[in-house]
C-alpha cells in the first residue's frame, strides 16, 4: 500500500517543482532586479583609437608634442614626379595617414571639424591638393589664423594647417593641446607646426585627400 502511494505523491511532488519554477519565470523583474541586471551589462564604449584605420606607430611620439614632428623617423622623402601620394584624414581617429601606393609611410597627429549633430564640420569625401599655399593666414570673423596652409579644397575654404594662432600671431596654447586626442576646428585639419609645413613644402597639388569619418 505505502508503495503503491509513493510514486503518485513523487510524481505530484515533481509537478508542483515545476509549476513553482515556471511562476518564477513569468513574474515581471522588480525595479530593483532590472536596475541590477543592467549594472550587470558590459557597456563598450567606443575610443578614438577605434576609428583609426591603422594602428598608431611604436615610434608616433609621446607625449603628443604640436611642436615637433609626430613621428620620430624623418619624414618620407617625395619624388618630384612621385604620383603614388595620397593623405588621408581619420577625423573621429584625429589623425592623418601618407600613403604611398595605399601603404601607410608616415602617421601625423591632427584634430579635424567639430562634430555638431553627429556630423563634422570638415566634409567627407575625396579631394585634391590645390595650388594655394601660405605661410599663415587670419580670419578676423572666427578671431583666428594659422601657418603652413595648403588648400584641398577648390574654393581654398578647407585647409591643412598648423594648430590655430591668436590674434597677435602668437599659438593658441588651450587648442594646441587638442591635438591628436580630439576634435576642434571650424573644418579645417589642424597639424602640428612641422608636420603643416612638411605638407606645404612637399605634397604636390593634385595630390589625391581622402576624408573620412573613420
Amino acid at each position: 500500500m505505502k508503495k503503491s502511494l509513493l510514486k503518485p505523491l513523487t510524481f505530484c511532488f515533481i509537478i508542483l517543482i515545476c509549476v513553482i519554477s515556471l511562476a518564477r519565470i513569468s513574474m515581471p523583474q522588480t525595479h530593483e532586479e532590472t536596475s541590477n541586471a543592467k549594472a550587470n551589462q558590459t557597456v563598450v564604449k567606443k575610443t578614438a583609437a577605434s576609428f583609426r584605420p591603422y594602428q598608431d606607430p611604436s615610434d608616433l611620439r609621446r607625449p603628443y608634442n604640436w611642436r615637433k614632428p609626430s613621428e620620430r623617423k624623418p619624414y618620407p622623402k617625395i619624388k618630384r614626379l612621385e604620383n603614388d601620394i595620397t593623405i588621408r584624414v581619420s577625423l573621429k581617429g584625429n589623425r592623418v595617414y601618407i600613403l604611398r601606393n595605399n601603404r601607410r609611410v608616415y602617421t601625423m597627429l591632427a584634430s579635424g571639424g567639430l562634430f555638431k549633430k553627429g556630423k563634422s564640420l570638415t566634409p567627407t569625401g575625396t579631394f585634391k591638393i590645390q595650388d594655394n599655399r601660405g605661410e599663415s593666414f587670419y580670419n578676423p570673423n572666427l578671431n583666428e589664423g594659422a601657418n603652413n596652409w595648403t588648400s584641398w579644397d577648390k574654393n581654398d575654404v578647407y585647409l591643412f594647417h598648423s594648430v590655430p594662432t591668436k590674434d597677435n600671431g602668437q599659438y593658441n596654447l588651450k587648442e594646441a593641446k587638442k591635438l591628436g586626442k580630439q576634435q576642434g576646428s571650424h573644418g579645417c585639419v589642424r597639424l602640428s607646426v612641422p608636420d603643416s609645413q612638411w605638407i606645404m613644402k612637399n605634397i604636390k597639388s593634385g595630390t589625391k585627400v581622402i576624408v573620412k569619418n573613420n
